[in-house]
């Protein structure tokens, strides 16, 4: 089993909520993830300030491995000359100074697309041939047990709701890709509300029967969120093991002060039979699953 803690858009500035923060960071250590994800707007304006009290709270995580990818917010924005000639020297100084990376743990192969285009679009982002070539090579000659995942801040696909929906230009040209190339998961940001599903809800694809499932965060640290989580701040939490990858979206709760599990989503991994074991009550194998399904159409036949 790898659990893996994916959180995004802290935006340290004005819109950080402290009492969140620390809500997170207590969460972290109990969860005890094997990775954490933080997919991108470590900061509001880009300032050093901001990154450098981003990167003290990075700091205070599980010593795990951490993958990051910039944000839109991690470029100046009002700073034009900055943004054209150096959008990133803060972000690489405290954050990372690698933008684009692969990093293996056991199990899994994560690839971070940094989708920002400082100098193009601002908001909407942008994903690259040789980024996408890059995946691909990563992703190369890999057994089918070995998880893959991509991670980029800006979304592929529109959140349910279609509130601030456009996604990144040839957003399609990608998924047909990352699926050729088996991808499992993708993981962002940017929306500021949670959205988990596959990318066969929104674009058939040129490959009809298999998908990529996609799980966005929410902002998990700033009271910027939008539409459904006005106000609220989110995270996820995903599992994977014995051929079925199964993410938990939590809230955080003002009575509770605390992240609280709100849904839960369950996907088969492409050509991995799934095995379910009993860690988190959900029965011996995958009939369990079927149960209820088997016990209505009994009963509808008597």
């Amino acid at each position: 089993m790898i659990s893996f803690l994916h959180v995004s858009d802290l935006h340290f500035g004005p819109p950080y909520h402290e009492g969140v923060g620390e809500a997170l960071q207590k969460f972290a250590h109990r969860l005890g993830p094997d990775c954490i994800v933080a997919s991108g707007d470590f900061t509001q304006r880009a300032t050093e300030e901001q990154f450098a009290a981003a990167r003290a709270w990075l700091d205070r995580l599980p010593r795990v491995p951490t993958i990051v990818t910039p944000g839109n917010h991690d470029v100046p924005l009002y700073r034009g000359l900055e943004r054209l000639l150096d959008p990133y020297r803060h972000y690489r100084k405290h954050i990372s100074d690698t933008l684009d990376q692969v990093t293996e743990i056991p199990g899994a192969v994560i690839v971070s697309l940094n989708s920002t285009a400082p100098r193009q679009a601002i908001t909407n982002g942008r994903i690259h041939r040789w980024q996408i070539d890059l995946a691909r090579e990563a992703f190369r000659n890999l057994p089918d047990e070995t998880l893959r995942i991509i991670v980029s801040h800006h979304h592929f696909a529109p959140p349910p709701d279609w509130e601030g929906a456009d996604v990144m230009p040839k957003a399609k040209r990608a998924l047909d890709a990352f699926t050729a190339m088996r991808v499992d998961l993708i993981l962002g940001g940017h929306l500021h509300r949670a959205y988990i599903g596959n990318s066969l809800d929104v674009y058939a694809g040129a490959d009809r029967e298999h998908g990529i499932i996609i799980a966005q965060s929410g902002t998990s640290t700033s009271r910027r969120g939008r539409a459904r989580e006005r106000e609220k701040n989110s995270l996820n939490v995903v599992r994977v093991g014995g051929g079925v990858i199964r993410i938990t979206h939590y809230m955080y709760f003002d009575d509770a002060g605390d992240f609280v599990p709100t849904s839960r989503h369950l996907f088969f991994r492409r050509g991995r039979p799934p095995v379910l074991d009993d860690d988190e009550g959900l029965g011996h194998g995958v009939e369990s699953i079927f149960m209820d399904d088997r016990r209505e159409r009994r009963d509808a036949t008597v």
